[in-house]
């Protein structure tokens, strides 16, 4: 199997960013050998760490075109240095975060309509749970390749009915929002590679049209499906538990409190999302 050696010209904490993958039982992490497996174009890629944080070096086993390298370096920020956000925020209210989580990437998830049912399937659930529901989900309608499971696609998802999904625990509305943008992604109504070219506010503007995605679920694509960098879900109650901790609050911050940061956290505020994120894990 073919192997390919990389090494990245600035700091990168791969151990914190593969410990937070972990945490989702659907990725094949091997925590104590610092690799991960995933799935790309029909095969399975290994990506294994043989460096350190100052000097970050990868082996890239199975990858077998330049295309396939290129969207790795994406997923996993290989393709820009991380140093421009740190620097950002030096002399910011996040500056300890910062510091703490220094070098931590945002990574991709590996499929855009993955990300787009995981973040429906999660909607309005505690992490525990809806992490189980996404579990059951691409267990009974994916695949497994060299102990990797992989989403189904929208084509199958189509085809189900909503009966099925709810003997799965899952409730009629969301069985509906997860079949029915299923059918328009299966049907070409949607197309997410297309839509990942536009705007991040054209891009909110056309998955909200949809039954079952408000901004929440819209700004997760962006983040997550996109890894754009510059986005806030300020709805999102882990963030707020994060923000409340860290400066002390007796409540949680509102919309309000938190915007009035954005002017000296843009244009990173996905760094800020994530790291606050990583705070409470």
């Amino acid at each position: 199997m073919l192997t390919q050696t990389i090494e990245l010209p600035f700091a990168y904490r791969f151990d914190d960013a593969i410990a937070r993958l972990a945490l989702d039982p659907l990725n094949a992490v091997n925590v104590n050998e610092q690799s991960i497996k995933i799935p790309l174009d029909n095969s399975i890629i290994t990506i294994q760490s043989i460096g350190s944080f100052e000097e970050p070096k990868f082996n890239l086993i199975g990858i077998k075109t330049a295309e396939q390298l290129e969207r790795i370096s994406s997923i996993f920020h290989f393709d820009r240095s991380l140093e421009p956000v740190n620097a950002h925020f030096a002399n910011t209210n996040l500056k300890e975060l910062f510091v703490k989580f220094e070098g931590t990437p945002i990574i991709t998830d590996f499929s855009l309509y993955a990300n787009l049912i995981k973040s429906i399937i999660h909607q309005q659930l505690n992490l525990s749970f809806a992490r189980t529901l996404t579990e059951r989900f691409v267990q009974a309608f994916g695949k497994q390749v060299d102990s990797v499971w992989l989403y189904p696609d929208a084509d199958k998802i189509a085809l189900l009915d909503v009966e099925t999904l709810r003997s799965m625990q899952f409730s009629t509305r969301k069985a509906e929002y997860i079949i029915g943008i299923s059918k328009v992604i299966a049907e070409g109504e949607l197309n997410l590679k297309s839509l990942s070219n536009e705007s991040d506010e054209t891009i909110i503007h056309t998955l909200i049209k949809y039954r079952g995605i408000g901004p929440w679920t819209a700004e997760s694509f962006l983040l997550f499906g996109l890894g754009r960098e510059n986005l806030f879900p300020t709805a999102d109650i882990g963030l707020q538990n994060s923000l409340k901790q860290i400066w002390k609050l007796e409540s949680k911050p509102s919309k309000e409190e938190i915007t009035m940061h954005f002017s000296t956290w843009s244009p990173y505020l996905s760094y800020a999302a994530l790291y606050l994120w990583r705070n409470i894990e």
